[in-house]
């Protein structure tokens, strides 16, 4: 795997360096600053040594509660910014950590994802920290992890919060094509700055953008400008794999908390929607129909839909957002 990563990075950054200009990060985002203090929770998992990098932030003034957020597969914990400091300053300690795999936490050669395991790393950086209760709030693939984790563990999952998760559809069974490993690999070295651009504005913004969004891009096109990129590729597209194969689509009703989903109603989010045949195409990522389906088979389900915002509310409208959340949270 050494020999076949390095060889395709050659190639890939070859062909690539005049077209993608911008900032250089290591393959753990060596060079890119967090907006707050980065920890690291090390372990071992699947006979490897890991670092798992997180953000703990505590509020001035606690109301008791804690929140973990789970950032999405194009994300990082550091996109959670503006809700770490409206959760933070409404008494909410925060937990933001970077799952393995992404970001500035260990990108293995070899790992087995599935969202159990990304489940069970968190829940273990939660004991570590003597946290037996939190509301775990889950952002794109971060609200499919937020849903199995609260299946595997109810009784520490006070509330689940859901922003535009996927897995509110089986692509799969709906006829999205498999696609090798191999095949996404040579997809993932592909990515760009103006790749990732033209990737969000179309599928998470509904055709606009904002000056607002262009650090993440920047955070994200750093990795693969730089020395790791192979590595992150590589992990990308095990990551893409679990996403397609690992459905959290029908166990919603084994939901016992209360499950709080947010969606912006112009999401239209489905991964390998461009392999699939333009009569399916069309009919994947209907988020208010997915959205209502959805709360309607949940116990405790609650439904606020944002009308003119897309796949990230949090980063489109923070003010509307974080009120809404705020309000729902609320005793």
């Amino acid at each position: 795997m050494k020999l076949h990563l390095a060889f395709a990075f050659l190639l890939a950054t070859g062909a690539a360096a005049a077209a993608d200009e911008g900032p250089a990060y290591g393959p753990q985002l060596e060079g890119y600053a967090y907006p707050f203090a980065v920890q690291h929770y090390r372990f071992q998992s699947q006979g490897v040594a890991m670092d798992m990098a997180y953000m703990d932030v505590k509020p001035s003034q606690s109301n008791g509660h804690v929140v973990v957020l789970l950032h999405g597969k194009n994300f990082c914990a550091a996109t959670w910014d503006g809700s770490i400091r409206a959760l933070s300053a409404a008494g909410y300690r925060v937990i933001a950590p970077d799952q393995v795999g992404w970001c500035k936490s260990t990108k293995p050669e070899h790992y087995q994802y599935t969202f159990e395991q990304l489940a069970a790393n968190t829940h273990d950086l939660l004991k570590s920290l003597g946290i037996t209760s939190a509301i775990v709030m889950g952002h794109s693939t971060g609200g499919m992890l937020a849903v199995r984790y609260g299946l595997l563990y109810p009784e520490d999952t006070e509330r689940l919060v859901l922003v535009d998760p996927l897995g509110l559809e089986d692509w799969r069974a709906k006829g999205v094509p498999w696609q090798s490993l191999d095949a996404q690999y040579q997809l993932q070295l592909k990515t760009s700055a103006d790749s990732i651009r033209d990737y969000e504005r179309t599928t998470y913004y509904a055709n606009t953008w904002k000056p607002e969004y262009e650090p993440w891009v920047a955070m994200l096109a750093g990795m693969y400008r730089g020395p790791g990129k192979a590595i992150v590729a590589w992990n990308s597209a095990l990551t893409y794999d679990m996403i397609y194969t690992q459905p959290v689509f029908y166990e919603f009703e084994k939901l016992n908390m209360p499950v709080l989903l947010m969606i912006g109603d112009h999401d239209t989010t489905a991964p390998g929607k461009a392999l699939a045949p333009p009569e399916l195409r069309s009919q994947l990522g209907n988020y208010p129909v997915l959205a209502k389906a959805a709360v309607a088979r949940m116990k405790q389900g609650k439904l606020i839909e944002f009308p003119d915002l897309g796949h990230s509310p949090q980063i489109q409208d923070p003010a509307g957002f974080h009120k809404a959340l705020l309000d729902a949270l609320k005793p």
